[in-house]
C-alpha cells in the first residue's frame, strides 16, 4: 500500500465499506437493491440503464448523445440519509439512485479522479458531483433543499453523491471494504458533471 492509499477514513476506527448495491434496467429515479453487481471497465454496472460508453442520462443525450459517458457508476453516503431523515425525509439505500452506498468515507471531500477500489477488483474513477435536479422533488417533496447546502467561501455544496467511471472490473456487494486512491497532486475539487 503506497501512501495514496486510504483503507480508513474519518475517525480512523471505521473501515469503509459498501452498504448496498443497486441496479435498474429502465430509467427510474431510483434503483432496487442487489446482492451484487458487476462493474464493466469502460462501460458502467451490468444491466443498468446508465451503462454504456456514451452517455445514457436522458437530459443529456437530447442534447449530445455522443458525449462520453462520465457518470457510468453513481455513489452515495449512507451517512447522507440520518442528516435528511432528521428533516422528515426517510431514505434508504438506492432511492435516490445510486449504484453504491458507502459508509464511512465523505464521498463529497475527495478530488476528482480519485480512484475507489470497491472489494476485491473492481475500481472507479470519480468524475463529479451529481448535480441534485428538480425529479428530487418528484420523489420526496421538499426534500431537494436538503441535496444544497452552502459551504466554505459561500460556495454551493451538492450532497446528491458523486459520479465515477469504471476504470477495472469486477463484482461488488454490500460488506465490501471502498480504499481510496488519492491522485498526485495538486488536487481538484469535484465539480458537477
Amino acid at each position: 500500500m503506497d501512501d495514496r492509499e486510504q483503507p480508513f477514513l474519518g475517525d480512523g476506527r471505521i473501515v469503509a465499506h459498501v452498504t448496498s448495491v443497486n441496479v435498474s434496467a429502465v430509467h427510474d429515479f431510483s434503483k432496487s437493491p442487489q446482492r451484487e453487481i458487476e462493474l464493466l471497465e469502460g462501460l458502467g454496472v451490468a444491466g443498468d440503464a446508465h451503462c454504456g460508453t456514451t452517455v445514457k442520462h436522458r437530459s443529456r443525450v437530447k442534447r449530445n448523445p455522443s458525449q462520453p459517458n462520465l457518470r457510468q457508476v453513481h455513489l452515495l453516503q449512507s451517512e447522507l440519509f440520518d442528516e435528511v431523515a432528521q428533516n422528515g425525509h426517510p431514505l434508504r439505500p438506492g432511492d435516490m439512485g445510486e449504484n453504491v452506498t458507502t459508509t464511512g468515507i465523505d464521498l463529497l471531500a475527495l478530488p476528482r479522479d480519485t480512484v475507489l477500489r470497491l472489494g476485491e477488483t473492481a475500481e472507479v474513477q470519480l468524475t463529479g458531483l451529481r448535480n441534485p435536479c428538480w425529479q428530487i422533488d418528484n420523489f420526496q417533496q421538499g426534500l431537494l433543499k436538503h441535496m444544497l447546502g452552502v459551504g466554505e467561501h459561500g460556495r454551493i455544496v451538492r450532497k446528491a453523491g458523486v459520479m465515477a467511471v469504471v476504470r477495472r472490473s469486477g463484482p461488488v456487494c454490500a460488506g465490501d471494504r471502498v480504499t481510496v486512491v488519492l491522485p498526485d497532486l495538486p488536487h481538484q475539487r469535484l465539480e458537477k458533471v
